[in-house]
């Protein structure tokens, strides 16, 4: 029995008319494990809302198939295809209570009322919203509106449930402590679920993989570790990663011996061509312009690295955050301990190559990683 909950095979989607309205998901293919968590990650406008409402059924699919557990499911009305949704808007019925309206998402099913009661009691416990049980949408905050939501979704058995910003208006405490006990909540029903969200820390906190969505693209899907390790192309590389990652146009020349960078304003890094794979040296000496990229938690203050000058200097209680004017851009590096760097001061940089990634300059897709060809 296949282990596959949803499979999104070939969509697109348009607003307006095929040959010339707004193409809003362009050709996604995507497969959903059961019992998996997936985070549609991307800024506003890049399709992950829209790749989110056609799965539901609000939006309809322009071209291509979703099957849900095996049934293609693209021309079924919502209520047929047994999907449960928090919605960013909340969508509450104003005329119930917040109790009412999470035990409303039962309402269809064969539990007693005794049962009922106890399960949204608990998902009350679960999201904190206890004391306003008995009040109406209209008397309470955003934030306690987008936990009633939430929790009328995560109360229902459905066979996937859709998470559209499910915690955008919450603190940023509150939704630290909330974030874990989800997680848990879907990971010990073994629930299938897909998250849509503009914020990092969100998806590498919930999500088992990490679709990131540009421009009505998938750019990539992988695990948050394979994406932060091993980004696929420039535009995740510098998207996902907080703060992010360093890039500087560089040429590229060398032989047996060496491979050197030329960087603007005259700044060459030097590496020995041993510290290449054979695969990658080759794959570098190809071209003649690259892009190179680094972490700033990857980048070092070294006496005899290359040359910067101290532009920023910012503790932020358990890390430093220092910018450098460098080869005519800025180089962020993070450190650990607070910094008594001075603004104008002169350092050394040293750049690992293992910490390099090097992105084609016109594609900008992924070269190398460190000693791996991407």
């Amino acid at each position: 029995m296949s282990d596959t909950a949803l499979l999104i095979n070939g969509v697109d989607k348009f607003y307006g008319p095929i040959d010339h309205g707004v193409h809003a998901v362009k050709d996604l293919n995507m497969d959903v494990k059961k019992g998996e968590i997936i985070a549609l990650l991307g800024s506003s406008g890049c399709g992950k809302t829209s790749t989110l409402r056609m799965v539901a059924g609000f939006e309809a699919v322009s071209r291509g198939t979703i099957q849900l557990k095996g049934r293609e499911v693209q021309t079924f009305p919502p209520v047929k295809r047994n999907v449960a949704m928090a919605f960013e808007g909340y969508s509450l019925y104003p005329p119930l209570t917040v109790k009412e309206n999470i035990a409303f998402a039962l309402k269809s099913s064969k539990f007693s009322q005794a049962v009922v009661e106890e399960k949204v009691a608990y998902i009350a416990k679960l999201l904190e919203i206890e004391d306003i049980m008995g009040r109406y949408p209209s008397s309470i905050s955003g934030g306690q509106q987008q936990r009633a939501s939430l929790g009328r979704a995560l109360i229902r058995d459905a066979d996937l449930h859709l998470l559209d910003e499910p915690m955008g208006q919450l603190e940023p405490q509150l939704r630290a402590v909330l974030r874990g006990r989800i997680k848990h909540f879907i990971k010990e029903r073994g629930l299938t679920a897909i998250l849509v969200t503009h914020d990092q820390t969100e998806a590498n906190a919930l999500a088992d993989r990490i679709a990131v969505m540009e421009g009505g693209v998938l750019q990539q899907f992988d695990t948050p570790q394979v994406i932060k390790e091993r980004p696929a192309n420039l535009f995740t590389g510098t998207f996902v990663g907080e703060p992010p990652m360093n890039v500087f146009t560089a040429g590229i020349s060398g032989n047996e011996e060496k491979v050197a960078f030329g960087l603007n304003e005259g700044v060459k890094l030097e590496y020995r061509a041993s510290d290449f794979s054979p695969a990658v040296r080759d794959a570098l000496m190809k071209r003649s312009k690259v892009v190179l990229g680094i972490r700033p938690y990857a980048v070092r203050r070294a006496q005899d690295g290359v040359g910067a000058r101290v532009a920023v200097n910012q503790w932020l209680g358990d890390q430093t955050h220092i910018a450098t004017d460098f080869a005519g851009g800025t180089m962020v590096l993070v450190e650990h301990d607070r910094s008594n760097l001075s603004i104008g001061e002169n350092v050394g940089i040293r750049l690992d190559p293992g910490s390099l990634h090097v992105f084609d300059s016109e594609s900008g897709k992924a070269i190398s990683h460190g000693q791996e060809l991407a």
